[in-house]
This record gives C-alpha cells, sequence and structure tokens, in this order.
C-alpha cells in the first residue's frame, strides 16, 4: 500500500497527520509506503488536489470533495 499525503505549504495539520496515519497502520497491522509532500496552490492545482491536506491511498483520493482550488 502506497499513502501519499499532500500540503498547501502552509497547512498546520502535518504532525497530526503523520501520527494518526502510524497509529492507524499500527492498530491494524497494515505495512506502507507512506510520503508526505509540501506543495504550492500551482502544483496542487495541477495535481488536481482539492484539500490541504490531501491524502491518497494508491492513488486514490480518500477524501474526494467536488470543490475546486487548494486550501
Amino acid at each position: 500500500m502506497r499513502i501519499d499525503c499532500y500540503m498547501s505549504l502552509k497547512c498546520g495539520a502535518e504532525a497530526d497527520l503523520r501520527y494518526n496515519i502510524s497509529r492507524a497502520l499500527a492498530l491494524e497491522g497494515i505495512e506502507a509506503q507512506v510520503n508526505f509532500y509540501r506543495v504550492t496552490d500551482e502544483e496542487a492545482n495541477s495535481i488536481g488536489l482539492m484539500g490541504s491536506p490531501s491524502v491518497l491511498i494508491d492513488g486514490k483520493d480518500i477524501q474526494p470533495m467536488n470543490v475546486m482550488g487548494f486550501s
């Protein structure tokens, strides 16, 4: 499993996100490659991200939103 986490440059959720993902993986006994990326608004738009943080598991957004823009 691959987990990619994308955050805006100003997102303050990284520490909690790292903790929550590592805790969930440990509780479920799942191994995963986890990556964290800080991206600009332009990079987020080119990738098609809709929020910050955006978490993708094996390339699929776990919480897709029907809004435009990266916040």
